[in-house]
């Protein structure tokens, strides 16, 4: 049997936030060797154009679009460049995501706090209100949202992160049955620490932790699971504590 990940998204349109880089290149990589377009959007246009390079190498296709997940006008433009071009969304991946440092909450600073939020979760709800009316219009579509296992479990001195991976859990749960109606799948991946230059993981071994490689074969798991159901979660940990 072949694995499902070897399957064809040849024709689909996957669009992945913060794919300049770890995670999100990754997932950009996998889906464009599936078939798939892969628009790669993200703050730095230079990050966003070596996951291209790296994508165009492989013989793939992709573009790459300058998106702010936080400026609703932003990620509005790029919706229209999407309707406007495809007239097509078949994979939406959430995966835009920052740290909110180290630090117990009293001590937070404000901004701090709100550059977290805004960016895991008003992000995710701003790419969910762009993109999903066209998915809805192709009565069909996956949306994955990036989380982690800090929005499962309690994280000191990392509450501002553990609560906008815990709150973005709960908008995925309730956009799933908002939008199965419409033939649409929403599913949220939670990893343990991954191996990225994303934060450090101080007194971790890197060859045990999660690779960046391993959120992309969950996501490809996804999208090409039977059409009669799909996984809403998958929790993702290495197999030995690093």
């Amino acid at each position: 049997m072949n694995d499902a990940s070897n399957r064809s998204l040849s024709g689909q349109v996957a669009l992945v936030t913060g794919a300049g880089r770890g995670i999100g290149s990754a997932i950009a990589m996998k889906l464009s060797g599936m078939g798939a377009h892969a628009i790669l959007c993200g703050r730095t246009l230079s990050a966003l154009q070596s996951t291209e390079a790296a994508i165009h190498a492989e013989g793939g296709g992709s573009t790459a679009l300058e998106c702010d997940v936080t400026d609703l006008r932003s990620v509005e433009s790029v919706a229209e460049h999407v309707a406007r071009t495809f007239n097509r969304l078949d994979i939406l991946v959430n995966n835009a995501g920052v740290g909110g440092g180290s630090s117990p909450l009293h001590q937070l600073a404000p901004e701090t706090w709100d550059r977290v939020m805004d960016t895991n979760l008003r992000g995710a709800y701003y790419c969910i209100r762009s993109f999903a009316p066209l998915m809805i219009r192709g009565r069909a579509g996956h949306i994955i949202n990036i989380s982690s296992l800090a929005g499962k479990n309690a994280l000191p001195n990392g509450a501002a992160y553990s609560a906008s991976k815990w709150g973005l859990n709960g908008l995925t749960y309730s956009i799933a049955e908002e939008l199965r109606v419409h033939n649409i799948r929403v599913s949220i991946i939670c990893p343990g620490s991954v191996n990225t230059e994303f934060s450090p993981h101080t007194g971790k071994s890197a060859d045990k932790m999660l690779q960046a490689g391993d959120v992309a074969h969950a996501v490809a798991m996804i999208v090409t699971q039977a059409p009669q159901s799909f996984a809403s979660e998958i929790l993702l940990r290495p197999t030995q504590k690093p």
